[in-house]
């Protein structure tokens, strides 16, 4: 090449393109998920609550990415984000137990739990990408999570981070000893992991309990003292005014008290907590309508304006607008095949048509609605602390009640354990989207303060729906059967509460069995 000719500037070279979207960052992304994605499962089993991995992925990318000299901030988000997005996907444990509780599955079938995850989850993947513009770049919503992660990325990406890296690995590193140490020793019954009692007041009774759960204490930190007391406000209110009033007069049976109180508890104090959880979603969904519908408005502009060849800064573009919608609609045609499939052979196949059909139009029309309170809620509040199992409450009554409205009660024990069946399974794929819509939205807030491209991590976000379906049903699947359900035949002692799968389940049988209150 000649040499520039004097008092003319040499020519500009080309920026370097940006990592972002590199294969070993997917890679990393890829393995994190499996620890995540497991410790996600087996606690939200265990205790109803499961916690957003962001914030420690980024950290463990971090520690893992400096090893090469060219990474970048954006390729840490990438990698954080798949794993976000695929241990928030484990929250379908809020649903799918649920099938094995009511007697309808003895396991998980892997390839209808994985299509459940896989293709729920993409459709909170799709639904979230033109609420973005209303509720991350057009809005005021703090999402704590989003921004502590954004924080962690850029002080780890910066120069001389190395040993704040180190830190926090030996951090997470001492916590999950300390946490085995702990089950080692109650296991061995050295120590004790819980106490319980049940005791009268008068005519009526309640209970109290406490757990040493390290899971249950690093959760307690992720959300903060506003949720906690949160929790200790329902706490007081569940044991201490709503047991001992619905208890009263109703102790004097064979069972034992603490059967008893149980009881008085499953049947109504839970489902007044489910109606409270259900009008707050109802609520958020009235309050945030207006700025959906604008930042929907303002993503198809932005669409329109690239394929006229406008201009659209790197940070502002989305996956195209038509293709999100081919991408929504053409996911209707595997998931009717998939309702079809589980519905068939079945006391109620006699009427499959009208059930998919009603089904495919309400995951439609739910879909976007659970993603918008889902987005809005964990924009206010962080991912941890969203309330998604409320909304998953909401969707499984109106789930159970277009069913009804379509097929009727069952006119034998086995058409209707086939009705709720089909209910739990079709709420499964609505529940995913919301969870999902819950995750995305706080990690695009991430990607908007480190700078990057917002189609890059919605892809990220469906590969970490991927590898979160690919794992989610073996674990599921052994839990059951190291462990099993609380409600389930032979279920033991260290049987897992699954609570929320457990109300889930109870609310569609009342619906459609007409046996609620």
């Amino acid at each position: 090449m000649s040499a520039p000719q004097a008092g003319r500037p040499a020519p500009l070279e080309a920026p370097a393109p940006l990592k972002e979207l590199t294969i070993r960052g997917i890679v990393i992304g890829g393995i994190i998920t499996l620890v995540f994605t497991a410790a996600n499962v087996y606690l939200g089993l265990k205790v109803g609550l499961t916690f957003a991995t962001s914030i420690p992925a980024a950290v463990i990318s971090m520690a893992v990415l400096r090893l090469w000299s060219d990474h970048t901030v954006q390729e840490n988000n990438i990698v954080q984000t798949i794993a976000s997005a695929a241990g928030t996907l484990s929250a379908v444990i809020f649903v799918l137990p649920g099938l094995v509780i009511v007697g309808w599955w003895n396991g998980f079938p892997y390839w209808q739990t994985m299509l459940v995850c896989a293709l729920g989850g993409s459709l909170g993947v799709m639904y979230s990408i033109p609420l973005r513009r209303a509720l991350v770049t057009g809005s005021e919503l703090p999402y704590p999570e989003g921004v502590a992660g954004a924080e962690i990325l850029k002080v780890g990406d910066a120069h001389g981070a190395g040993e704040d890296n180190r830190r926090g690995l030996l951090a997470i590193v001492l916590g999950a000893l300390a946490s085995s140490l702990m089950s080692l020793l109650s296991n061995l019954k050295i120590a004790a992991s819980s106490v319980s009692a049940a005791f009268r007041l008068g005519g009526t009774g309640t209970m109290l309990g406490s757990s040493l759960s390290m899971a249950l204490i690093g959760v307690g930190h992720l959300v903060g003292m506003t949720v906690g007391v949160a929790m200790l406000v329902g706490m007081l209110l569940s044991y201490g005014v709503l047991l001992p009033y619905f208890a009263s007069g109703s102790l004097d049976g064979g069972d034992g008290l603490e059967d008893a109180l149980g009881a008085v508890f499953r049947s109504d104090v839970r489902f007044i907590g489910a109606g409270v959880m259900a009008v707050a979603a109802v609520w958020t969904l009235v309050k945030i309508m207006v700025p959906i519908v604008r930042g929907m408005r303002e993503s198809v502009a932005a669409s329109r304006a690239r394929h006229g060849g406008g201009s659209v800064a790197r940070t502002e573009r989305d996956i195209p607008a038509g293709v999100v919608v081919a991408s929504i609609l053409a996911s209707m045609l595997p998931i009717g095949g998939l309702l079809w499939f589980f519905a068939s052979g079945t006391a109620i196949a006699h009427n499959t048509g009208a059930l998919i059909a009603v089904s495919v139009v309400f995951i439609l029309a739910a879909g976007l609605l659970v993603a918008a309170v889902c987005g809005y809620m964990a924009g206010l509040i962080g991912s941890s602390n969203s309330p998604v199992s409320g909304v998953g409450i909401l969707v499984v009554v109106l789930t159970a009640l277009a069913v009804l409205l379509v097929h009727g009660t069952g006119s034998s024990a086995e058409e209707t354990t086939a009705l709720v069946a089909y209910t739990l399974f079709t709420a499964a794929i609505v529940f995913c989207i919301a969870t999902i819509a819950n995750d995305n939205l706080q990690d695009l807030k991430t990607g908007q303060l480190v700078e990057a491209t917002p189609w890059k991590q919605q892809v990220a976000l469906v590969i970490g729906v991927v590898f979160g379906a690919l794992v989610i049903p073996p674990v599921l699947g052994l839990m059951q059967t190291s462990f099993g359900f609380q409600g389930t035949p032979g279920a033991g002692e260290s049987a897992l509460a699954a609570p929320q799968a457990s109300l889930i389940a109870s609310l569609a049988q009342g619906v459609l069995g007409g046996g609620i209150d």
